[in-house]
């Protein structure tokens, strides 16, 4: 009877290296309570959560009951007594000047006080070494990628579009498209985010070098997480599957996350949704550029007038400073015609029949939940993907408009509220995207897309590595 395997479920110990800027540590951590659920059945399952001490501080502020789920510290790599700068992108390299010695120290710390090595690595998809660190313990590397499918795809293409691109490389206002790729005849040069134009030649700062590193690397993950759902982007999705060895589409978010076993509930503090419920149908427009940008006060200033002359009721998410502006033409603007709050909750006001457009910077978790509420989209862009997403919610999806010039004046906001609201553009405008609120629902419905992806993500989770699997108590 020696042979046999006295505990057919060993204790499994997963690690999670989390990003722990913008809205990416967040969603990953609700990926990682949802299959802390789900694999339970394979018997006892550890995860350790590896982010920032402030990161990990947010995030776990309050108990809510995923004991087996525990955070560890990485170190920021900001030097005792150094000075903010004030520039975004400082505290972002001085983290990424630390990776990937951090990582690799706390999750020995990990291990030893959790009793068992790592039987699998789930990391952001920016951590292109945590593929190296799963490779030497043999175990399944799992990167999730929270933004859209057409951005992790020119990530994978970085070095073919360096290629095609040749003199035009740094040419931001070209016009010529990527009809080299499968799915972006649509898309132009200028609509690249800049770390694809940077030539491999010229001084690359640490984002740059790392984004450039993950491209080359997600190809030899296990498989690949996208918060995205097939069939809003197929053609870019089938390609994306030629590219690496398992695509899992486990999005829409705004929908998945509340199929994990305790969706946190929203909140409405500033009374939002009984205000548009005195609205008409599709007669209001939602303003939020989500929490990282705030456009600077001249557009502030655009933007508060052009509403003013539209007359169009509006609900403003506003977290920025008014300094530059009147604050009392705005909150003069707020009595008469709209509803100006600190907060709002997004995904609900979005879903609210009286929201007819929505004002948004294009980051990828704002398009999907106006994808989900089939809410028409005015688009500011300011960096990163945003620009790629707007050119796609617009010239291939249709779903809408970029401001006039890219940048907002009184008159480009009136126009564009105009064809959004007024015109018959609007109208087929809000008929496409109503399709894709059907697909995304459909989706997440039982048998849907997302059930099959996220079963294959539990069995890639809880299967077998054998002698990778070893009680450090023995």
């Amino acid at each position: 009877m020696g042979s046999e395997n006295p505990n057919p479920h060993p204790i499994r110990h997963i690690a999670v290296f989390a990003f722990p800027f913008g809205s990416h540590a967040g969603p990953l951590l609700s990926l990682v309570r949802s299959l802390s659920v789900a694999v339970a059945v394979a018997g006892e399952v550890k995860f350790s959560f590896l982010s920032t001490s402030r990161s990990n501080k947010t995030l776990f502020s309050s108990d809510e009951g995923f004991d087996n789920v525990r955070p560890y510290d990485v170190d920021d790599g900001w030097p005792e007594g150094h000075a903010l700068s004030g520039n975004p992108v400082e505290p972002v390299e001085m983290f990424l000047r630390a990776a990937p010695g951090n990582f690799r120290k706390i999750l020995g710390k990990a291990e030893q006080e959790r009793g068992i090595k790592i039987w699998c690595l789930v990391s952001d998809a920016f951590f292109w070494f945590a593929g190296e660190i799963a490779g030497e313990r043999g175990v399944p590397w799992l990167p999730l990628w929270t933004a859209g499918p057409r951005s992790l795809l020119l990530h994978l293409e970085t070095d073919e579009i360096r290629r095609h691109l040749g003199e035009d490389q740094g040419g931001l206002c070209n016009d010529k498209t990527l009809d080299f790729l499968p799915g972006f005849k649509a898309i132009r040069i200028s609509d690249l985010e800049g770390v694809l134009i940077t030539s491999q030649d010229s001084e690359s700062s640490l984002v740059v070098d790392m984004l450039h590193k993950m491209g080359l690397n997600l190809p030899k993950a296990t498989a690949v997480l996208v918060n995205s759902f097939h069939k809003i982007d197929p053609e870019i999705s089938n390609h994306l599957k030629t590219k690496l060895k398992k695509l899992l589409n486990i999005g829409p978010f705004t929908l998945t996350m509340k199929l994990s076993p305790q969706p946190k509930p929203f909140l409405d503090e500033n009374g939002c949704l009984d205000w548009l419920s005195e609205h008409e149908t599709a007669s209001v427009v939602y303003v939020s550029f989500g929490s990282v940008v705030t456009p600077p006060p001249h557009e502030i200033a655009a933007l508060a007038e052009a509403l003013e002359e539209a007359g169009i009721p509006f609900l403003w998410s506003f977290r920025g400073k008014l300094e530059g502006f009147r604050e009392e033409k705005l909150c003069n603007i707020s009595s008469l015609k709209g509803k100006l709050v600190p907060w709002a909750p997004q995904v609900e006001v979005l879903k609210h029949s009286s929201v007819g457009a929505f004002v948004t910077h294009c980051g990828w978790n704002s398009v999907l939940e106006s994808v989900v509420g089939g809410v028409p989209l005015i688009c500011r862009p300011f960096f990163a993907d945003q620009r790629l997403n707007m050119r796609t919610v617009e010239a291939v999806w249709g779903v809408g408009v970029e401001v006039d010039g890219g940048v907002m004046t009184k008159e480009g906001i009136v126009e564009a509220l105009r064809r959004v609201f007024l015109d018959n553009e609007g109208k087929e405008m809000r008929e496409r995207i109503a399709v894709l609120k059907k697909l995304a629902h459909e989706a997440v419905d039982a048998g849907g897309s997302y059930s099959e992806d996220f079963n294959d993500l539990v069995k890639i989770v809880t299967q077998s590595v054998g002698s990778n699997v070893i009680n450090l108590r023995l």
